[in-house]
């Protein structure tokens, strides 16, 4: 499908091939994106764009993208590039859904990355002040 949207004065073309996918691959007036939808329990779930034209959205829509490894861990990539500024979890910390882990700021807005299900942190790459790039590793995420 393909869409029109405006944000502030300006009109972008974005299109998408299949909602259901995870992330969701927009292309947005010719370059590729990664949308992470928010799971949230309502009937119609805003995606989000991992990019910096993000930034004309809540902050509360940030979430975490999560790639699949071995076993029943998983790890948790920075959804875009930025600075670590604040860490709110440590290794074998138990969290829950939506639990803040860290936040990153990009472009001079802070987006804190949330746990997108109830589980453990089992190692933390990342440190307070480090830039990292699009998804590099932030930590792993065992489920419990």
């Amino acid at each position: 499908m393909i869409y029109r949207i405006k944000i502030a004065d300006r009109i972008f073309v974005v299109e998408i091939a299949n909602l259901q996918d995870r992330p969701i691959i927009a292309l947005v007036d010719g370059e590729s994106i990664e949308v992470w939808p928010e799971d949230t329990p309502s009937s119609s779930p805003s995606p989000v764009a991992s990019t910096p034209s993000a930034k004309k959205l809540p902050p509360a829509a940030a979430s975490i993208p999560v790639a699949k490894q071995n076993g029943n861990a998983d790890k948790v990539l920075a959804p875009i590039p930025g600075v670590i500024v604040s860490i709110a979890v440590q290794p074998n910390a138990e969290v829950t859904f939506g639990q803040e882990l860290c936040v990153l700021e990009a472009m001079k807005m802070k987006n804190a990355i949330r746990a997108t299900r109830a589980g453990r942190i089992a190692s933390i790459y990342v440190s307070i002040g480090q830039q990292v790039k699009h998804h590099d590793v932030l930590m792993d995420y065992i489920e419990s």
